[in-house]
């Protein structure tokens, strides 16, 4: 006898498929009472080049990147996967012009040193490679409002061909910063407060000049150089990878796994193009997740639409047996599980961003700042003296202009409250 189904039971059989389809399209998958979810990459499909990263003490990552947006742009994330824009570091009116007027600023490299952001950068025009040199500007707030900027040196006053790409280190309490750009890999000594090159010393040369971009990492009694090779801004026919090289001492001598030297220009591979992404390279610092897990942020072009410029991408680093940084494959991933914060990593009490609703940009050209609401909510918001005097106050939605020109020079705070949260922020009236 034939079996028929009633049309209400196939219904809900191609209802149960649909919510099963929708439900894999989050990409979660559920292994007993686990979740797993995962991200897919690039992380971000806006044009950041060499990117640059911090935590914040409220959980907060900062990146910031070469000003493919004029100014440095500055993005922001709770979990590094979803990235939000949050200004840029400099205006027109505090961008650096003390050396190479024309220049672009490229490669920031940020850190907290001294209660303070200090953001160290390059500057430069292409192909003048002893004209560009390296700068230092200061924040008391990573989303913006760096001023003091000026030139720690450049190519021509230390003798070195295409001073960029800084890199800042400290090591047993002292500063150190690292530069160079296929002319070999030099390192210095700063000043405590790591605005200025320590009186007397001198660079020492720790690489040849395979690599730029260097960024090192402490981790169990060695250093590690991570450099990267090869042509980083040609589309499809860009070379550039990532490679890497230890040492017991920060100033080397660095070498590969097979024991050859750095300075003659021997490293081992650790991130090379896939058939996803051409030119991996120029990554941030490594950085950790709530759960212990070190992650990488890099640049690289979308094989799908390389006009789109050199967007971001991020892997875990696992360390291996024998003690160096490897990424799975050696290869950009395209799906991976996500880095745990949180409840997610265990952590009851885990330093964690507690609320993204509101974003405060310094404006271009005046001493205003804008306040973002990113679900178009009704907000307050107050303006503070350092102090605790209320000087200006207002309600808006969506967003509101905080015009700061009736006040004198100095640090300020604002305070928005709203059905999404509160949030406070210093600000730098110029």
């Amino acid at each position: 006898m034939k079996k028929t189904v009633s049309t209400s039971n196939m219904k809900d059989r191609v209802y149960c498929i649909l919510i099963a389809l929708y439900a894999l399209s989050f990409s979660i998958t559920a292994y007993g009472d686990d979740i797993v979810q995962t991200y897919h990459n690039p992380v971000s499909k806006y044009s950041l080049p060499d990117p640059t990263v911090i935590r914040d003490a409220n959980g907060y990552f900062y990146l910031y990147a070469t000003e493919d947006t004029h100014n440095v742009p500055i993005y922001r994330s709770k979990d590094l996967v979803t990235w939000r824009y949050a200004g840029t570091a400099f205006t027109d009116a505090t961008r650096p012009m003390d050396f190479v007027p024309k220049g672009s600023i490229w490669a920031p490299d940020i850190n907290y040193v001294n209660g303070q952001y200090v953001l160290y950068y390059s500057k430069s025009e292409w192909g003048k490679t002893w004209e560009c040199g390296i700068g230092v500007a200061v924040s008391d707030r990573p989303n913006g409002g760096f001023h003091d900027a000026h030139k720690l040196f450049i190519s021509s006053e230390v003798g070195i061909e295409n001073c960029i790409d800084p890199f800042f280190i400290q090591d047993d309490g002292r500063n150190y910063l690292f530069w160079g750009s296929f002319h070999d890999i030099y390192g210095v000594e700063l000043t405590e407060d790591g605005l200025a090159v320590k009186d007397g010393c001198k660079p020492q040369k720790i690489a040849g000049g395979l690599i730029e971009a260097t960024m090192i990492v402490k981790h169990n009694g060695f250093f590690y150089l991570v450099g990267s090779a090869g042509t980083c801004c040609e589309g499809a026919k860009s070379t550039y990878r990532l490679v890497v090289a230890r040492s017991r001492n920060l100033f080397g001598p660095y070498v590969d796994r097979n024991g050859r030297s750095a300075i003659s220009d021997n490293f081992s591979p650790l991130l090379n193009k896939s058939p996803e992404v051409y030119g991996p390279g120029h990554c941030s610092e490594f950085v950790q997740d709530d759960a212990g897990q070190t992650w990488v942020l890099y640049h690289g072009f979308q094989a799908d639409n390389v006009d789109a410029g050199r967007v971001i991408y991020l892997d875990k680093v696992e360390w291996g047996s024998d003690g160096w940084p490897q990424i799975q494959g050696m290869r950009p991933s395209v799906e991976a599980e996500v880095p745990l914060f949180g409840e997610a990593a265990g952590i009851e009490n885990a330093q964690r961003a507690t609320t993204d609703n509101y974003m405060i940009h310094q404006m271009d050209g005046c001493n205003a700042y804008r306040i973002d609401s990113s679900d178009g909510s009704p907000f307050s918001w107050q303006l503070f003296s350092l102090s605790g005097c209320l000087i200006n106050q207002g309600r808006s939605q969506s967003e509101a202009i905080v015009d700061t020109s009736m006040v004198e020079r100095g640090m300020y705070i604002i305070r928005v409250s709203g059905g999404s949260g509160n949030w406070s922020e210093k600000i730098f009236r110029l």
